[in-house]
């Protein structure tokens, strides 16, 4: 087929056929198309959309691409998925908290894209593997409940492919991509149940609620098309969700709530998606009883050891979880003050997740290689307040040419208000089949 006309198509605006958008997910997969002219279409998406068939069409090619799984975990097989934010270690507290209640969590996660930090980078830098076959994946799912891998190359590829351009090409933020690319995943997958996480925010790919809304029901109309259980819960990204932002930083954090430590909105956000994850997975009947039994693996520290036996499963370093403060091991560590004096009146959060990748924690073209010490951990608040002796943060660096140009990020990225400021809304809405549900 001739690529540049379906280039010529999509940039004057015009509705891709079934054929054409077969031919893109086809030649993304193979190869056969380059990645210049690939990155062409990406853009003319990014500025001219794609209307339910095109994105629905695009979805299920992407997922046809490669590999189709049915698996069987001796159970209903649950995935969770994050339109990607800041701080946002969600997964590596509520899928040990949701196996420790009884559930199968089938996950595929991704690496940072953009702004945003990615799980696989996280389980790496503590040694887990994420590359299993899928005989493994599914006798990990059967045996502990849990298991959480990175994207095969056998299962939608085309995705693997432009996922790693949309990254490098300024399309991270296109809502026919973001759907296609997260729903193709999860039909691949397979997975009977699916809760997806979409941010609302200065630090989402749709930073505002309509945007946000919007993906939410794209996302679900075409999980409800495939015969799939899915929910969306939007979520407040006006502020990193945790304290950490860094890769072996966020494991701290994670580790940290697990162990009964520390609390905030990372184990708020957490707890509510880990509840439509058990209702998904018929361990609860609602929300609310599902909330219950995570606070119970919680209180008993059974989530904690959920943890422990993932992180072996997939031989990372399970030490970890006796001693968390290893992992705060960058070689400068020093603390941040803002200049002034007042309140905290508005994060650019995206602003801030550049700052964690200019200290070397995220990647700036797909080939850089991340360091997995590096980061900051956020002391503050929206709402808070700050004086010239507060540090707002503390700084995780590797040299201090990658310090300064963090440390600048950082500060021209907080707003601060003589007058006091109400904090940030966290939760927002439950959005299914049925229709729209405010959360509280």
């Amino acid at each position: 087929m001739d690529f540049p006309a379906i280039i010529a198509d999509k940039k004057y605006g015009r509705a891709l056929t079934d054929e054409q958008i077969s031919a893109f997910a086809k030649g993304a997969a193979d190869g056969s198309i380059p990645d210049y002219q690939l990155a062409a279409l990406l853009m003319a998406i990014r500025l001219n959309g794609m209307d339910e068939r095109e994105t629905a069409t695009l979805t299920m090619a992407m997922a046809q691409s490669g590999d189709m799984l049915h698996p069987d975990v001796g159970g209903v097989a649950v995935d969770k998925h994050s339109t990607g934010g800041v701080g946002d270690t969600t997964s590596l507290v509520l899928v040990p908290l949701c196996a420790a209640c009884g559930a199968k969590i089938a996950k595929m996660s991704g690496r940072g894209l953009g702004h945003t930090g990615g799980t696989v980078d996280k389980m790496e830098s503590i040694g887990m593997q994420t590359t299993l076959t899928e005989e493994e994946f599914l006798t990990q799912v059967q045996k502990i409940g849990c298991a959480i891998i990175g994207q095969s190359a056998d299962l939608a590829p085309a995705d693997k492919t432009l996922y790693a351009l949309r990254d490098a090409t300024a399309t991270v933020d296109s809502l026919p991509l973001i759907a296609a690319s997260i729903m193709s995943k999860k039909l691949a997958a397979g997975t009977d149940g699916i809760v997806l996480d979409v941010k609302v925010g200065s630090g989402a790919i749709m930073p505002t609620y309509e945007g946000s809304l919007e993906l939410a029901k794209a996302m679900v109309d075409i999980g409800h098309r495939a015969g799939r259980n899915v929910t969306a819960l939007l979520t407040g990204m006006n502020e990193p969700l945790g304290s950490h932002i860094g890769n072996r930083i966020e494991v701290k954090e994670a580790i940290d709530i697990l162990r009964g430590e520390c609390e905030g909105p990372l184990l708020i956000v957490s707890l509510k998606l880990g509840s439509y994850l058990l209702v998904a997975g018929k361990i609860a009947k609602t929300p609310e009883e599902g909330e219950k039994m995570l606070r119970q693996a919680l209180k008993d520290g059974s989530g904690l050891e959920k943890l422990r036996e993932l992180i072996r499963w997939q031989h990372g370093d399970e030490s970890v979880c006796d001693h968390p403060e290893v992992l705060a091991d960058a070689p400068i560590v020093t603390p941040l003050c803002l200049p002034e004096e007042g309140y905290i009146a508005h994060m650019n959060t995206t602003a801030l997740g550049y700052a964690s990748q200019a200290l070397g924690a995220g990647r700036r073209q797909k080939t850089d290689v991340i360091d997995p010490r590096v980061g900051y951990i956020m002391h503050k608040r929206v709402g808070d307040y700050v004086t010239p002796e507060t540090p707002l943060c503390t700084l995780y660096a590797k040299d201090e040419k990658t310090l300064e140009e963090a440390r600048n990020m950082i500060l021209g990225a907080i707003t601060v208000s003589k007058e006091p400021c109400e904090k940030e809304r966290l939760l927002y809405a439950a959005v299914t089949p049925e229709g729209v549900k405010e959360l509280k």
